[in-house]
């Protein structure tokens, strides 16, 4: 498990949910004395913010606390700009769905071949033409508290809400290529994982989305059992290395954060 530099959790030190305050107004509030939620809640007046609309925000603050103590987080999925849901990865984290996708192509008309979701330790794996529909994906991603994915605002969560109707769920989505990005690391899940000394399993270590199309078609067109066991097993290891990633990118980004607000 990550190590954390703070016991306060990152989602309670922004004030981007609240209407009408950006990253600009963040940072004043941080630079006047106000680094969290509890601080502007009991401060009786706060830099730059009227009485009347700090009433306003105070309510809103105390709606956000209650969603939280209660675990909805999907309330702060519509409320937080997408780019700072991950502050809610160490709260979300234990029921989290990780996420990916293989399909049969790149283009508009591709379908989804094999889907993995890893929670709470475990994996489970859907396969086209056997468990993976509608009631599959319902019950993987049943009760998810974050949907954590490399790409998945581009590519995976759009492909599946397109063909499985209302399966995707509301919740915050930590996308991993836009974290690591932010961080520094650059590249495709694989170059990103090389970098930071993560490792898969032999049989699958220079597997390639190329070679998943490929592999599905041997599979599909002359029942290569083989074939689609290296798929699904290829598609677990790019679903279960996202643990490892998020928890290290998390850990990055939280303390920059924390740096970065001590020093406003």
């Amino acid at each position: 498990m990550y190590a954390s530099y703070d016991s306060q959790v990152m989602i309670e030190r922004t004030f981007q949910l609240l209407p009408s305050i950006g990253v600009s107004m963040e940072r004043r509030l941080w630079s006047s004395g106000i680094p969290d939620w509890e601080t502007f809640l009991g401060s009786d007046i706060v830099p730059g913010i009227s009485q009347k609309r700090k009433t306003r925000l105070d309510s809103e603050l105390e709606t956000a606390k209650g969603k939280l103590a209660e675990g909805r987080y999907g309330f702060f999925a519509s409320k937080l700009p997408t780019r700072e849901h991950w502050r809610l990865y160490r709260k979300a984290r234990d029921d989290a769905a990780f996420l990916d996708i293989e399909t049969d192509g790149l283009g508009g008309s591709a379908i989804i071949t094999v889907v993995s979701v890893t929670r709470g330790g475990s994996t489970t794996t859907l396969v086209r033409g056997s468990d993976l529909d509608r009631d599959g994906l319902n019950q993987a991603l049943e009760g998810t508290t974050m949907l954590v994915t490399f790409n998945g605002l581009s590519f995976d969560i759009p492909m599946i809400a397109a063909r499985f109707k209302d399966c995707i769920p509301t919740a915050p989505h930590l996308d991993l290529r836009h974290a690591c990005r932010k961080v520094g690391l650059t590249g495709g899940l694989k170059a990103i994982e090389r970098k930071l000394g993560m490792t898969r399993a032999q049989e699958v270590e220079y597997v390639t989305g190329k070679d998943a199309i490929h592999l599905w078609h041997l599979w599909q067109r002359r029942g290569n059992q083989a074939a689609l066991n290296t798929l699904m097993r290829y598609n677990v290891m790019d679903t279960e290395n996202l643990v490892p990633l998020a928890d290290t990118i998390y850990e990055i980004m939280e303390k920059r954060l924390l740096d970065e607000s001590r020093k406003e």
